[in-house]
């Protein structure tokens, strides 16, 4: 299990995403001003590569904008990652993270696999070892096959990854939803309602 430590992350991850997200082609707004309004973590069986999913609030607009934003921390480059870099942060105790989207890291997305097959749990933000019994995950009734991944595309609202004969949906804006639908991980916001952040849509 991951170890969550108590500690500085300089700039801080709001900084970085608020930097990134006008670059994205689903932000809908022009000035990031955005907070925290939930998420959750998954483990790297490794133990080497942080997986964070985040809810950030938008409220540069008239209306309130929620975004999901996986991350991935990592202690040294990922190779050919450039395109999906953040940025580069300080930790207070583990020293330079590099900073990914995490639709492009592979680690991820097999931690979501992991996650949609009932092979992992989702994991609290801020406690070390500690089950986010928050989070509502259904098993797709499609197989997902780990490794057979294809190239992730973005959408003006998700991002879409090929999984074998599948597509993992990541809901860049996520939206209330309707529990008990086959395949699909949602959880709950700051805003209220439970929202739903991965679907998988079948061939």
């Amino acid at each position: 299990m991951a170890v969550i430590h108590q500690t500085t992350v300089t700039p801080s991850k709001r900084d970085i995403v608020a930097a990134w997200l006008p670059s994205r082609q689903w932000y809908q707004g022009t000035m990031p001003r955005i907070r925290k309004a939930g998420g959750f973590r998954l483990d790297d069986p490794a133990g080497e590569v942080g997986i964070e999913f985040m809810l950030f609030v938008d409220d540069s607009g008239a209306d309130q904008a929620l975004y999901q934003v996986p991350l991935t921390y990592r202690g040294a480059p990922l190779p050919d990652g450039d395109s999906a870099l953040l940025g580069t942060a300080e930790h207070g105790v583990l020293g330079r993270r590099w900073i990914y989207d995490g639709t492009r890291d592979p680690v991820a997305i097999g931690a979501i696999v992991d996650l949609l097959t009932g092979r992992t749990t989702a994991q609290a933000q801020s406690l070390s070892d500690t089950i986010d019994p928050t989070v509502v995950v259904t098993q797709p009734e499609q197989q997902l096959i780990e490794g057979d991944f294809g190239v992730c595309v973005d959408g003006i609202a998700h991002t879409d990854v090929p999984i074998g004969s599948a597509v993992v949906r990541l809901h860049r804006s996520p939206v209330a939803v309707r529990l008990g639908g086959a395949g699909s991980v949602a959880a709950p916001s700051v805003l209220g309602p439970v929202v739903e952040l991965i679907t998988v849509l079948t061939a």
